[in-house]
């Protein structure tokens, strides 16, 4: 007796965990993405000699999801997380350098002593950092209150000014948010801080990938799924889903249609509006230009000789917030190559690539004094437009779960419900969550439930 087939649509994380959990279960999973390879939001492409992210991406040690991720693919010998937080800082207006590095005290103490000392900010200022940081400790994330309520009024009314805000709420913020605190909800701005960094002690150190992301997630999920048994197919638009008597049906844009006994959508959210069936969800017409994007922005540069001794170096008070060593990941052979990822890049996005690499270059040269020797071999641009959704207060209600009100249907992506903001967590997070509530297969029930009315599974 054949298995009943779930297809899963989109191969990024969230689809490619949702297509693993769902084999795990006992599904005859096919899985459509239409870009010719898999990875979704982190990529890999060629340039020269040279094998590049379109971004450089980071995770924490909180982020349990996704580490377990790369551990069913077998990869997780290829990242690298540093033994403790440890973030060395460069104030760009002065030159002056700053260190904040945890110890192995319980949480939060771990952090007290590296703030107490920071130079960044005034002895006042770290007092008032503290007191709020206590404050943010007691934030119900999970509020509504909290989700409609901007992270930067709440730092205001805590104490917060704005030299604060940059040296520390935003330092982390904008980087996990891809928002700054004005623009974000107090909520996931609160799940960031209090799981990251205020709850356990090892939760907010760092973590990269040593290779290709591409090499990471794409290919060996590929094979994961083959040694399963999953269809993979790239290249494969989907045009429209429909559910009848006998289960649903996703149409291909070459005109193909695939029968399945449940569909999960893991694509993003302009798409999923696009795609779901009339009375799959409760939230209304318009909703994903309402929950919106929002961009990132990459600097690439190579240069003839190094010019950083540390993996990573984060700037304050410019146009670069962080600077990290893409040497060996991109597979250069002599000289250094860096990266600078710019998140909340709604003022540069759009700009002339030349005119981002000479206001990077200007900013290197502060942070990184040996770029002004080195010669500057390659410099390139990649812009993610539509990186992640906006995080602004209120957004939960734009969030849906995993479950719809049409049964055999579940949503995934980082843009679902997850408690998350769009990180790489929060993807793995929704496929696991989107398989989990599926379940499986039994194909009784399964026709039981596809020929009732859908009443159930609409969110609050």
């Amino acid at each position: 007796m054949n298995r009943p087939r779930v297809v899963v649509v989109g191969g990024g994380l969230a689809g490619l965990s949702t297509a693993i959990r769902c084999a795990d279960n006992g599904w005859d999973v096919t899985l459509l993405e239409g870009k010719p390879r898999l990875g979704g939001q982190t990529y890999s492409f060629t340039r020269g000699d040279l094998v590049v992210d379109n971004g450089q991406h980071v995770f924490l040690r909180c982020c349990t999801s996704y580490r377990s991720f790369l551990d069913r693919l077998g990869v997780s010998h290829l990242v690298r997380l540093q033994g403790r937080l440890d973030v060395p800082i460069v104030d760009t207006a002065t030159g002056r350098r700053h260190r904040l590095r945890r110890n192995r005290l319980p949480a939060p103490l771990h952090l007290a002593p590296a703030l107490l000392r920071y130079g960044a900010l005034s002895p006042l200022q770290r007092l008032r950092l503290a007191r709020a940081m206590q404050a943010m400790g007691k934030v119900d994330a999970t509020s509504e209150a909290a989700d409609s309520t901007s992270f930067g009024d709440w730092l205001r009314a805590h104490g917060q000014d704005a030299r604060t805000v940059e040296a520390v709420w935003d330092l982390i913020g904008v980087a996990t948010l891809n928002a700054r605190a004005d623009d974000a909800s107090l909520a996931l701005a609160a799940t960031v801080f209090q799981v990251g960094l205020l709850t356990d002690t090892a939760a907010g150190d760092l973590g990269w990938s040593r290779v290709p992301l591409q090499r990471l997630h794409g290919d060996p999920a590929a094979a994961e799924l083959a040694r399963l048994g999953a269809s993979v197919r790239c290249g494969a638009r989907v045009e429209a889903i429909t559910r009848g008597s006998q289960g649903w049906s996703v149409r291909l844009r070459d005109g193909e249609d695939i029968a399945a006994d449940a569909v999960v959508l893991a694509v993003a959210p302009a798409a999923a509006e696009r795609l779901l069936p009339p009375g799959a969800t409760s939230l209304p017409a318009g909703w994903a230009e309402r929950l919106g994007t929002a961009p990132i922005l990459n600097v690439h540069l190579v240069y003839s000789s190094r010019v950083m001794d540390e993996p990573y170096l984060a700037g304050l008070g410019s146009v670069v917030p962080w600077v990290f060593d893409s040497t060996d990941q991109v597979g250069l052979a002599q000289g250094q190559a860096v990266t600078v990822p710019i998140s909340a890049a709604d003022d540069l996005i759009d700009l002339p690539a030349a005119v981002i690499r000479d206001q990077v270059s200007e900013v290197l040269a502060t942070m990184l004094p040996r770029t002004r020797q080195a010669e500057l071999v390659d410099c390139f641009v990649t812009r993610e437009r539509e990186a992640t959704f906006r995080p602004a207060p209120g957004s939960r209600a734009l969030r849906h779960g995993p479950v719809t009100a049409l049964p055999g249907l579940l949503l995934a992506g980082a843009w679902t419900d997850t408690g998350w903001p769009a990180t790489m967590e929060g993807a793995v997070r929704s496929g696991d969550a989107a398989a989990a509530a599926l379940g499986q297969p039994q194909r009784t029930k399964l026709a039981s439930r596809l020929s009732t009315s859908p009443t159930e599974g609409v969110p609050a």
